[in-house]
This record gives structure tokens, C-alpha cells and sequence, in this order.
């Protein structure tokens, strides 16, 4: 889960971000991405040069720029509070990352009560009076696209958070959402779950021409994995193993001459090498089968096969696995993302 903090000058988004940090959650800001840059410069991170440093990089990289570098640090398993939304393409870049995972909340205080609280921690930059305090905040609530636009950024927050009175009233009334959220935090279906894992054990291919991931599963218990690759014993296809990959045939040439075992072959062969059963089990695939892989996964008493990507060729296989009495269905997800 990812909550997302914006607000105007002083309106209580540190203090909400360090509720949120007690509660477990990871802190960022989009502000420390302008602060190593000015870092890196050599420069002080006084306001006027983080708002001057923050638009030039924006207008370098795009509007959401600092989302983007920000999002590469999260771990993903994680609970995570992001502070410092000052432009609407860093929450669409948050929104199209997380999805349903994060939320966007606008801390919101009245003027008066904002300029008692700058005036209070006394920070260079907040303003000597009201006047330079409004006109300080002027520049950030509307501006080019790859300016501060805070009034823009507001308008598309899921909710907005009062915060005029006391911190504990702050906190009262920030953990019934926080709640709410974590409670309803997306939780993948098993066949995502399943195929998530099988793209990841492609990953440990060392084929050439392409990597490929099957997850043998039985009463939602991963029984074998595998990827494909040369056979046991015999150089890697990426160290020299296999000719025809290391050849770079054309596709559909040569298959005389490659030496890679594939993925659903492997993890059967595995499956059997350590004496355990597939019969009755499911098998989720990174591709759809070949039609040597779909005979031995029929022979093997597999029941089920989950394949996220079409095989170019994979039209009679599929006809074979139906013919034979295979459930066979396609479960498409993305990198990153949800199917």
C-alpha cells in the first residue's frame, strides 16, 4: 500500500507522513529527488532554488520525472508514504504504477492556522508576513505543465484530511483510513500468484533466442518448476551450448540442431527425477505449449494448462490438449501489473 501526500505550505503533511511512518510505513519524498540534485550541484536546498531545481527537472523528464525516480526505489513489499505532490503527472505516474494500492490524500489546514504553524518552526523561505507568505504560495498552486501545480494536484486527491486542530486529532483522524486501506489492500487471485511465479522462474533461462517459465502446481502447491535450457551437464546455451541458438536461426529453422530442453519438459522431468506425481495437476506456462511439450504434458496425467502468452504455432497443440480431455485456458498478466 502507497499513501500519496499533498497539501499547501504548512497544512500538516510531514506530521501525517510521520503517523504513517509509526504505523510502519517506509517514508519518501518527491522533494528528495530535488535536494540531490541540488546536492549534486552544490547548491543549498534553500525554497527558492528547490522550486527553481524542481521545474527544470521536470521540464528535463517530463512532468512526472520525480514520480518516476521515486517509484524505482520502492520495494514492493513494503507499506510505503510518499510526501511532496506538487504536480498531477507525478499521482497519474503513482496511479498507473500501483493501482488500487495507492491512495492519494490532501492534508488541508485554513490560511490563518497555516501561517501560525510556518511562523512557528521559523523555516527560511516560509515568509515574514502574511503577505510574503501568500505570495510565496502563489507561485506553487498553478503554473505551466511542468511547474508546481498544487491546486490541480489537489483536485485529484481520493480524500481530503482536516487538519486545524491538535496533532492527536490529526492522527484520529487519519487511522480509520489507513484501516480501511490496509484492510482492503489488493491481495493477487491464485492464478496471478501462480503465473507471476512462472515468469519469474524464466527469468533463470539460458536460452538465447527466448526465455520461457512453467510452474507445476497440485491443490495450489508448487510442486516442480522449470525453465528451458540445455540439458543437465551440457554448457548453457548462452555459453556456446546450443548451435542453433547461438547460431541465430531464423524462427522455425534449424530445430534439428537446438539442444535446449523446454520449460514444461523440464519441469516434468524434474518432477519425475525427484519422484513426485503430476497426475491431476495444473501446469501455468509463460507460452502457450509446443506440440512435443503437449504430448508429454497429456502422457504425464496433467490436467490443466494456464498459459499466459500465444505460442506462434500453438493452434494444434491447444486442439490436442481439448481432443485429450486437458482444461486449457489463456491468463494473461504484465510485468508489474495485474492480469
Amino acid at each position: 500500500m502507497i499513501f500519496g501526500l499533498t497539501g499547501k505550505n504548512a497544512a500538516g503533511k510531514g506530521t501525517a507522513a510521520e503517523f504513517l511512518v509509526a504505523c510502519g510505513f517506509t517514508y519518501h519524498s518527491l522533494s528528495d529527488v530535488i535536494r540531490e540534485a541540488l546536492a549534486a550541484d552544490g547548491e543549498a536546498p534553500t525554497r527558492e532554488r528547490m522550486i527553481a531545481m524542481g521545474n527544470a527537472l521536470r521540464q528535463r523528464g517530463g512532468p512526472g520525472a520525480l514520480a518516476h525516480a521515486v517509484l524505482e526505489r520502492l520495494d514492493h513489499t513494503h507499506n510505503h508514504v510518499v510526501d511532496s505532490f506538487r504536480n498531477p503527472a507525478e499521482v497519474v505516474a503513482f496511479r498507473t504504477a500501483a493501482g488500487a494500492g495507492f491512495r492519494f490524500l490532501e492534508i488541508v489546514a485554513s490560511e490563518g492556522v497555516r501561517f501560525s504553524r510556518a511562523q512557528a518552526r521559523g523555516r527560511i523561505g516560509d515568509g515574514v508576513d502574511l503577505e510574503a507568505f501568500r505570495q510565496l504560495e502563489a507561485r506553487e498552486l498553478e503554473g505551466d505543465p511542468a511547474a508546481q501545480q498544487l491546486v490541480a494536484t489537489a483536485a485529484l486527491a481520493d480524500l481530503q484530511v482536516s487538519n486545524e486542530g491538535e496533532v492527536k486529532d490529526l492522527h484520529d483522524a487519519l487511522r480509520p483510513i489507513v484501516l480501511e486501506a490496509l484492510r482492503h489492500a489488493h491481495r493477487p487471485p491464485w492464478d496471478d500468484y501462480f503465473m507471476f511465479i512462472a515468469i519469474e522462474v524464466a527469468h533463470r533461462s539460458n536460452c538465447l533466442k527466448r526465455r520461457v517459465g512453467a510452474v507445476i502446481v497440485k491443490d495450489r502447491r508448487i510442486t516442480s518448476t522449470g525453465y528451458n535450457g540445455t540439458p543437465r551437464g551440457a554448457p548453457n546455451c548462452n555459453d556456446g551450448g546450443c548451435p542453433r541458438c547461438n547460431g541465430l536461426a531464423q524462427s522455425g529453422t534449424r530445430l534439428d540442431e537446438c539442444l535446449c530442453s523446454h520449460a514444461e519438459e523440464n519441469a516434468i522431468t524434474q518432477a519425475a527425477y525427484h519422484g513426485t506425481s503430476v497426475a491431476g495437476a495444473a501446469i501455468y506456462v509463460t507460452l502457450s505449449p509446443c506440440l512435443m511439450c503437449t504430448k508429454m504434458i497429456i502422457n504425464s496425467g496433467i490436467r490443466e494448462v494456464v498459459y499466459n502468452a500465444d505460442y506462434p504455432l500453438g493452434s494444434t497443440s491447444i486442439a490436442l490438449l481439448e481432443t485429450c480431455g486437458v482444461a486449457v485456458r489463456q491468463h494473461r498478466v504484465r510485468k508489474g501489473g495485474r492480469s
